[in-house]
């Protein structure tokens, strides 16, 4: 499950209107003004459940988001992290759902689904073609209403082990993980419900008793203290009578009474460090109490922040970064939750760096914002970006029902939305100086300098060590083994409806989009799909080439040119390009991946226009910044020695380094290595240009124009002109890895990623298709074999998952997972007898699950503008026929158990497996010897040792 910090979907700009109706959403092309609601209608429940139903037809999907108003500032010293471990025990069983079926069916019916708990509430959530929609309602309803007598004492162990490895992955064995507990131990006084982490602690959480389980239901999870939002394509009437249904009878609950916490005061600056384990780069953080969610001061503090760092012409960006050269960015934000604000300073600085220097750099930047003030050009600018991150915010019925359920829950109002956009609109020069000079000049702080080991100088003088509780690494695992139990014995409880699973609706039809061609004048050849749900265009200028034209020895070209040329144009200094694309609320951004390279792009349809013009400013005028160069090379340095303590970077980059051979170019990240990278100049960049060719390229646009609109849009791009260039042919030689398991230390870990694998087939293998098919049910989601196994069963894992990649050359086959650093041997035995066995156990009841999941999954996964972009580049990249995506349904409906088994057989061979683990060698090095393989110990950089 998800922590979130908040959840609010989008930052708004724009007037905006919600009514009572039954209509989809509707937007305006209007230059003049934002004209947008999000229509829906609300009703009550006789036990207290408010309920927002939104009608949206544009695809034959539903959402469903179940907001609770109950988070971890319900909870109690000694037992904290509970709303979020609540969360996660509610997946798990109820009384008229089978065991397991929440993470189970939901995916086997092509939904997806997930939850989210943060400081004030908790979120359940799914999306389900609409044949599944009384089927959700059914589960829904009955975790919401019908989960607390089936918990027993195994399942509670069980979800305990799964819970502390999602805190070990995303906190324990992640650099700078504990620095939200440093600061809400240290800002926040004593039993103050924001004084502990969402996810708490590991001994509050392994002293969780069943009946603090029962508890805490029974005194939150009443209809009255929740919202419930329906979007998509629905019927009003019908879905009236399916909620009262399905959610009537679920018991009010007790009164919940609101918090009141006094403001935070911080009676002088605090100042605390922290020796990072995984860290390799300083960071400084300062964090300064301000105002609580929906305070009239939060929309001027929230532009403040993007005032002060948000881009080339902030004051901090202009110290920190172009000045002073301490980091190669900063930030800073206002942060709001239900009780309390924060406004905060963060920079993580260049390797070596004091960050005494980096604190005196930022009063530095804070002193001449105050000489300066508030430039109304960038007030423009960053209202514009708003305006189109409003409507990237709704693009989906997903989104949509997040902000309904958040601003009912938490605003007292659906369209709450409303208030927000036209307070944020409202925001002045002055109101920003106004809260400037109240709540941040002069005051007092928290601030927190997390060091590399061993480093303990960079620190900002006089600050204090910060007492963090660390788990030591244990090698028995037999006393972590959790087991399924007996099911509970309980009296159901009773109900004047039948509360059994309901069949499935109308089968809902998949429709392919619709896709035009086209070609400009230069030869760049076009592809497009238009959607006109939202005033949105989102684009992209994809060219072969990509790391593969990088020059030997000297990877990580590609990847540099594609920031240098962002900065600026012949006519343009890097902050004037920035400000001219901010005040189109447009985003502009190029990339570089292993075989192609990327520009794109997304904006307001009617601002379409102006952003081709600065793409085609920006293609043809580059303004070759000496500086800029300098300043970007330093920060991809900071970057790549920053990755190189992330157990996760490390062994993806091990891992292809393994597959591909060190001497070709895919056993290398795009972004280039420190060696690599160390003697790139300008003139590298300045001969990588000539890579861009237009009649090489494909444009791909997916949103609200047509092919007319797009070829005249696209005109001044016949301007751009090359010679092409060739593309070498991929240096892939077979690398003897193959059943061999190679392990990389990183002390102290608490977690061990696994990444187990082997080279395939191609993007353009006729086989392709049939092996995703195949791997649909090993590790295709939370429904998959290794999920249900991995952490479902044995609570080794967060999660567990297996892929294939797909590129023009042959690509691998990779399953994925991090798990508890003393279940390794045992989840490496686990994934090789499941992979052993996935042939011969292949059923043909799994061929059917395989089909109806992914059939199902269709109807939804080509909503978002991104997804349908994503279709065009398949088309295009493959050459594959406009209606592949009818002809890939029509290949996985043929497919045979037969069929099945022969692709298993032919890519799934466990003996052609590559083992990499990254983790602690004092633990675990000796244990892994016990799978039976030769064992390969390597460096971080994949060199044997």
């Amino acid at each position: 499950m998800r922590l979130l910090k908040t959840l609010s979907v989008l930052s708004v700009f724009a007037f905006i209107s919600c009514n009572n109706s039954d209509s989809k959403t509707q937007v305006s092309k209007a230059d003049t003004a934002v004209d947008f609601k999000i229509d829906y209608e609300k009703f009550t429940l006789d036990n207290g459940l408010e309920v927002i139903l939104h009608e949206d037809h544009s695809d034959p999907i539903v959402a469903v988001a179940t907001m609770m108003h109950v988070g971890s500032n319900r909870e109690k010293p000694g037992k904290t992290g509970f709303a979020h471990f609540f969360e996660h025990m509610s997946f798990n069983d109820s009384e008229n759902v089978p065991v397991g079926a929440n993470r189970k069916m939901i995916p086997e019916w092509g939904g997806s689904r997930n939850g989210g708990t943060w400081s004030d509430g908790t979120v359940y959530y799914e999306v389900v073609p609409k044949d599944a929609f009384e089927k959700i309602l059914w589960i829904d309803s009955d975790r919401f209403g019908y989960m607390i007598n089936t918990v027993t004492k195994e399942a509670l162990e069980r979800e305990k082990q799964v819970v502390k490895n999602e805190k070990r992955q995303r906190v324990d064995n992640s650099p700078y993980g504990y620095t939200d507990e440093v600061i809400r131990k240290n800002l926040y006084p004593e039993g103050h419900p924001y004084s502990w982490t969402v996810i708490g602690s590991l001994p509050d959480l392994q002293a969780a008793t069943l009946e603090d389980v029962k508890e805490f239901y029974n005194q939150y999870y009443g209809a009255s203290n929740a919202s419930l939002v329906i979007a998509g394509d629905i019927d009003v009437e019908e879905t009236k009578k399916l909620v009262k249904k399905w959610f009537g009878e679920i018991p009010s609950g007790p009164e919940v009474e609101e918090l009141n916490f006094e403001p935070v005061k911080l009676d002088s600056v605090k100042a605390l460090y922290f020796e990072d384990n995984f860290a390799k780069l300083p960071e400084l953080r300062m964090v300064i109490p301000t105002v609580k969610e929906y305070h009239e001061d939060t929309y001027a503090l929230n532009i403040l922040g993007q005032i002060l760092s948000g881009s080339k012409k902030s004051p901090l960006y202009n110290v920190i970064v172009e000045e002073e050269k301490l980091a190669p960015g900063v930030s800073s934000y206002q942060s709001s939750s239900e009780l309390a604000g924060e406004f905060v300073f963060r920079v993580r600085a260049n390797a070596n760096t004091d960050l005494d220097s980096v604190k005196v750099a930022i009063e530095e930047g804070l002193k001449r914002f105050e000489s300066n003030g508030v430039n109304e050009k960038e007030l423009k600018r960053i209202k514009a970006e708003l305006e189109t991150q409003l409507y990237q915010g709704v693009s989906t019925v997903l989104n949509k029902a997040f902000q309904l359920v958040q601003d009912n829950e938490f605003g007292g109002d659906p369209s709450y939305i409303t208030k927000t956009a036209n307070l944020t609109n409202a925001v002045t020069a002055e109101d920003i100086m106004r809260v400037y000079n109240k709540y941040i000049k002069n005051k007092n702080y928290l601030m927190t300098s997390f060091v590399p080991k061993n480093q303990i100088d960079l620190a900002v003088t006089n600050s204090k060590e910060a007492e963090v509780w660390i788990e030591e690494v244990k090698q028995n695992v037999a006393n972590e083994e959790v087991s399924q139990g007996e099911e509970a014995v309980y009296e159901k409880t009773p109900s004047k409806y039948d509360r059994s699973e309901p069949p499935f609706g109308e089968l809902p039809v998949f429709k392919s989009p619709d896709i035009w061609k086209g070609q400009l004048a230069n030869g760049m050849d076009l592809y497009g799909i238009e959607n006109t749900e939202v005033p949105l265009v989102q684009f992209d200028i994809t060219i072969p080439g990509g790391q593969l034209l990088d020059p030997k020895g000297k990877e990580g070209v590609a990847s540099l040119f594609s920031d240098v040329m962002m900065q600026g144009t012949a006519t343009k200094s890097p902050a004037d390009l920035e400000e001219a694309i901010g005040l189109l609320g447009a985003n502009i951004y190029m990339y570089s991946s292993d075989e192609d390279f990327h520009i794109a792009g997304s904006c307001l349809t009617k601002n379409f226009e102006e952003t081709i013009k600065l793409v085609k400013e920006i293609i043809l005028e580059p303004r070759w910044d000496d500086k800029e160069f300098d300043r970007l090379k330093q920060a991809l340095e900071t970057n790549l020695k920053g990755r190189e303590a992330n157990p996760n970077a490390i062994a993806s980059n091990v891992y292809s380094q393994l597959l591909y051979g060190e001497d070709s170019r895919y056993g290398i990240p795009s972004s280039g290595t420190l060696q690599s990278t160390k003697d790139i100049t300008m003139e590298d960049m300045k001969s990588y240009y000539k890579n861009l060719v237009p009649s090489q390229a494909t444009f791909h646009i997916a949103g609200d124009v047509n092919k007319d609109e797009t070829v005249a849009a696209l005109q001044p791009l016949n301007q751009w002109k090359g010679v092409a260039v060739s593309i070498p042919e991929a240096d892939v030689k077979t690398n003897d890895t193959a059943g061999k398991l190679y392990f990389v230390d990183v002390p102290n870990a608490k977690q061990s990623v696994l990444y187990i694998g082997k080279l395939a087939l191609s993007g353009k293998d006729e086989d392709a298709n049939n092996l995703d098919f195949a791997n649909e049910i090993l590790g295709g989601g939370s429904s998959g074999r290794l999920f249900q196994t991995l952490r479902i069963g044995k609570g080794y894992t967060y999660g567990a998952y297996s892929s294939i990649s797909q590129a023009n050359i042959i690509s691998p086959f990779t399953i994925r997972t991090s798990v508890r650093a003393n279940a390794t041997l045992k989840s490496l035995e686990i994934i090789k007898n499941m992979v052993k066995d996935y042939e011969n156990s292949f059923s043909e009841n799994e061929v059917e699950l395989t089909k109806n999941k992914i059939l199902k999954g269709n109807t939804r996964a080509y909503e978002s503008l991104g997804a349908q972009l994503g279709i065009l580049r398949q088309i295009s990249k493959y050459d594959r026929a406009e209606d592949y995506l009818d002809k890939n349904q029509e290949e996985l409906i043929n497919m045979t158990l037969q069929d099945y088994k022969s692709i298993i057989n032919k890519y799934m061979d466990e003996e052609d497996l590559t083992y990499l683990v990254v983790g602690d060698k004092a633990t675990q090095f000796e244990e892994v010897k016990k799978l039976g393989k030769p064992v390969i110990e390597l460096d971080i950089y994949g060199n044997k040792l």
